[in-house]
């Protein structure tokens, strides 16, 4: 009987069809606009729900194409990944698109293996914050900035007044300690693959793949396709989980922001400013990759 309903059923739900679920993580990380999101966990938990249940899997595949972003959100997807893999004991496989850096390649880290393309741009091992110094500008323009705080820190690193030692110092250890957290990290995924000064491994530099692999940065070069039907088989199944969009931005796929008079605003100039805003901060961010 066996024999006989095989070949009836999908090619998916046949006994003998190995699958691998791949997971696609494209984005700055990190909260950005409600019509512009990033990358985040609970944007991707029910993704990697799905690909770890998924029936049949024999290993569970992420498509990574990430500058990096929130150290935070980072971190949780990492975990949630491994206590994914851990309870259903299914490797992990990471492959990297143009970028897997900083944040996206602490992501990366939680798979047992790492392919990225020659040219893909990996590492940045380190934590960086920006911002401006707007207080000389503002005085030229006559503005008096008025700030009302209760706590002597809550206006620490205010752009719009002159930076203070104390404050420097005081990002620059939290820097520290999270960046302390993301070598160890590193450490604790790579192990003995690692190569090379950890001066440099950590310095935050990063590199294209084919100069990362002698770093042990990466395990090899390639693609995701290629390289699961080489581990696989030619006929192994890769279906595509992707990340839900919210329902705002669901909405707003097939919605022109005419107006109150033309039809839905949805925040009207206030949210397609700040949307502006989110698309600005990011670009800066890939900027820093060439890209």
């Amino acid at each position: 009987m066996r024999r006989l309903v095989t070949p009836a059923l999908p090619k998916r739900w046949r006994p003998d069809t190995v699958v691998v679920p791949v997971v696609r993580i494209n984005g700055v990380i990190g909260v950005a606009s409600p019509l512009r999101p990033g990358v985040t966990l609970a944007g991707l938990a029910r993704a990697l729900d799905r690909a770890f249940a998924m029936r049949g899997a024999k290993a569970v595949a992420l498509s990574i194409n990430s500058p990096g972003g929130a150290a935070a959100q980072s971190h949780l997807i990492f975990r949630r990944i491994r206590q994914l893999a851990e309870e259903k004991n299914l490797p992990v496989i990471a492959a990297v698109e143009d970028v897997g850096a900083s944040g996206g390649y602490m992501i990366a880290c939680a798979a047992d293996e790492i392919v990225a393309d020659p040219a893909s741009i990996v590492g940045s091992i380190g934590v960086i914050g920006a911002t401006f110094g707007l207080d000389k500008a503002i005085e030229k323009l006559g503005i008096e900035r008025r700030v009302y705080t209760a706590g002597d820190n809550k206006s620490s690193l205010d752009p719009f007044l002159p930076e203070k030692p104390e404050d420097v110092a005081r990002i620059k250890a939290i820097q520290t300690e999270i960046h302390a957290l993301f070598i160890e990290l590193v450490k604790s995924r790579r192990g003995d693959r690692l190569a090379g000064p950890e001066k440099t491994l950590f310095s935050g530099e990063y590199w294209t793949a084919s100069t990362a692999l002698g770093h042990g940065i990466v395990d090899r070069l390639g693609d995701l396709r290629s390289y699961l039907r080489e581990r696989f088989g030619k006929d192994v199944l890769t279906p595509v989980v992707s990340p839900e969009r919210g329902f705002l931005a669901r909405r707003l796929m097939g919605t022109s922001l005419v107006g109150s008079a033309g039809g839905a605003d949805f925040g009207g100039a206030h949210g397609l400013a700040e949307d502006a805003i989110a698309a600005l901060e990011a670009r800066a961010v890939w900027a820093r990759y060439g890209l």
